[in-house]
């Protein structure tokens, strides 16, 4: 429940802190005195969007703070999920607006998020404004109503668990059937250009060997030349290099015996020697290796040819980069052969899913057929005695052709207030005080489904008066009962149910007005009714036993005893 509210620099209010109680508790005032700045307020640290026209002129930073009672509420998983403080006994909600446009948003001192803040807020106060009655006539909201008193909860749940993996799948489905249809379309140019790849016998490293052996058979003439010409330097007849080192090691053998030093000369001669002598017959093999060969040497230009087309074609520079395109190819390919296999399996799980959708979608469709049963007669049972004693109420139950987020159900309100005319969709016959009437029949019905701490009625009587609104206020304050209940109210046949009493007015100072609010003292009279202070009247009191039609300004008519 809420405990406090706290407003700081809104609009007309400069500072407001004020306590509220359990129960049923009703907020009067003069219109424009500012009831509905309060319910704004309350509306911003609930997680509504603002902007800096919400702050009193003249004033840099707005503050509202809502202390709530969360202790019968089993909140703390939505505060563990968030990373949020938990306090066992008490929630926080704090809004500050400033004058540049910035907002920011507190839990427990915590800085949130307004999804967080306001998904919070949901669950703690349902602000029922004039606006709301329009929703009467939307069906998803009619529908929302059948499941709440249904107690669907669980069931919605399993259901949106299933839909969800069904949407999933469905798209999942799609996209292959789509990637499908665009690769059949590229396949015979895929299989073209992988017939030209695999034509080609590309090898790693091949286009290296072949750029060289180019150049060998190119130049094989030159090549042959040069080798012959390094032979017989080497290991010529006359002036070889080998036969010179030859004579230098016989001379050098010779002086071992008197000069020492000549034997390492000689090891170093005659290892040089061995190397040139085995140089030599490399060389002179060599040579012999090398041919001109006009037929191999065309045939290497002509794969080297093929290689370089193929680069050119898909734009790489390398034979490696070729084999890569190749394989992508391949498994293109694969895929293309394989779609048909997973399409298939993909529809039988679609299938399933399908069914096992339409199974949870009839359960809750049995659900909704007894609770909307149920409901149209308690219905019309709690709005006969609010003047309207022909209504007739009954609730349709249309089935979808697909399932959606909710079911394959539509709901339709069918309503009729007269005895000669036809049940027809709310939105269609229902006036603004009839509808206003079944909104608040209705809220106090899912009241009792709802674990929501609190509930504002903000001038739910619109259009009704005399005994209509103080049969509405009975059932009000039979909802304070069971949950907190405000109502702005200006009839006092409603005010005068309240558990406690709050009034809102102006004040005006030398150079502004300002909104306040102040809680109204009672006592008991002698028959047990609750005293109201008489500044609703004129002075002195007047008690809850005596019936009240009329209010004007501060004026009460006081009609009839108890």
């Amino acid at each position: 429940m809420l405990k406090s509210l706290f407003i700081q620099n809104f609009v007309l209010i400069d500072n407001l802190d004020i306590r509220f109680d359990k129960g049923f508790s009703v907020i009067t005032g003069e219109t424009g005195a500012g009831k509905s700045i309060i319910l704004g307020a309350l509306s911003l640290v609930l997680g509504q969007r603002a902007d800096g026209k919400s702050i009193k002129k003249g004033s840099d930073k707005c503050v509202i703070e809502a202390v709530f009672d969360v202790s019968k509420y089993q909140l703390e998983p939505f505060f563990l999920s968030n990373d949020l403080e938990y306090d066992a006994d008490s929630c926080i909600l704090r809004r500050e607006l400033y004058a540049s446009g910035k907002s920011r948003a507190f839990v427990n001192d915590s800085p949130v998020s307004l999804t967080i803040l306001k998904e919070l807020g949901s669950r703690l106060i349902d602000i029922h404004s004039q606006h709301q009655n329009l929703l009467l006539g939307d069906n998803r909201f009619q529908l929302k109503v059948i499941d709440v008193m249904a107690e669907n909860e669980i069931l919605l749940i399993l259901y949106k668990k299933e839909f969800t993996r069904y949407q999933a799948l469905r798209r999942e489905l799609k996209d292959l059937r789509d990637k499908a249809a665009q690769s059949k379309q590229e396949e015979d140019y895929i299989r073209f250009q992988l017939e030209q790849l695999d034509e080609a016998n590309l090898q790693p490293d091949e286009q290296d060997e072949l750029e060289q052996e180019q150049e060998t058979l190119s130049h094989a003439e030159e090549i042959k030349s040069s080798l012959y010409k390094v032979t017989e330097l080497l290991d010529g007849e006359e002036q070889g290099a080998i036969q010179i080192l030859k004579e230098a090691l016989s001379t050098v053998d010779s002086l071992e015996r008197y000069f020492p030093k000549a034997k390492e000369i000689s090891e170093r001669i005659r290892s040089a020697y061995i190397d040139l002598n085995d140089l030599a017959s490399e060389t002179d093999v060599l040579k012999e290796d090398v041919e001109f060969n006009p037929e191999r040497l065309e045939w290497v230009n002509e794969r080297l040819n093929t290689l370089y087309t193929l680069q050119q074609k898909h734009r790489v520079s390398t034979v490696d980069e070729l084999i890569a395109i190749r394989d992508q190819y391949q498994e293109q390919l694969r895929a293309i052969d394989s779609f048909d296999e997973q399409i298939g399996l993909l529809e039988s799980q679609l299938d399933a899913s399908y069914k096992e959708l339409l199974q949870q979608a009839s359960v809750l469709s049995e659900q909704r057929k007894v609770a909307s049963t149920a409901m149209a007669s308690q219905l019309v049972k709690m709005i006969i005695p609010l003047g309207m004693p022909n209504t007739r109420f009954r609730v349709d139950i249309l089935p979808r052709k697909e399932p959606e987020s909710d079911g394959m159900d539509d709901i339709r309100f069918m309503f009729s207030a007269n005895k000669s005319a036809e049940l027809q969709p709310v939105a269609q016959t229902a006036s603004g005080g009839e509808i206003s009437r079944l909104m608040l029949c209705i809220k106090a019905m899912i009241a009792g489904f709802t674990a929501l701490p609190t509930i504002i009625f903000d001038e739910v009587d619109t259009g009704v008066s005399g005994d209509i609104a103080d049969k509405m206020g009975d059932i009000m304050q039979e909802l304070g009962t069971k949950m907190q209940v405000f109502a702005i109210t200006h009839l006092p046949q409603i005010a005068a149910k309240g558990q406690a009493h709050y009034f809102v007015y102006k004040k005006d100072t030398k150079d502004r007005t300002l909104t306040r609010i102040k809680q109204l003292e009672g006592g008991t009279c002698e028959r047990g009714g609750q005293y109201v202070e008489r500044s609703l009247v004129d002075r002195g009191f007047s008690c809850q036993c005596e019936r009240f039609v009329g209010y004007q300004g501060l004026n009460l008519s006081e009609v009839g005893q108890s």
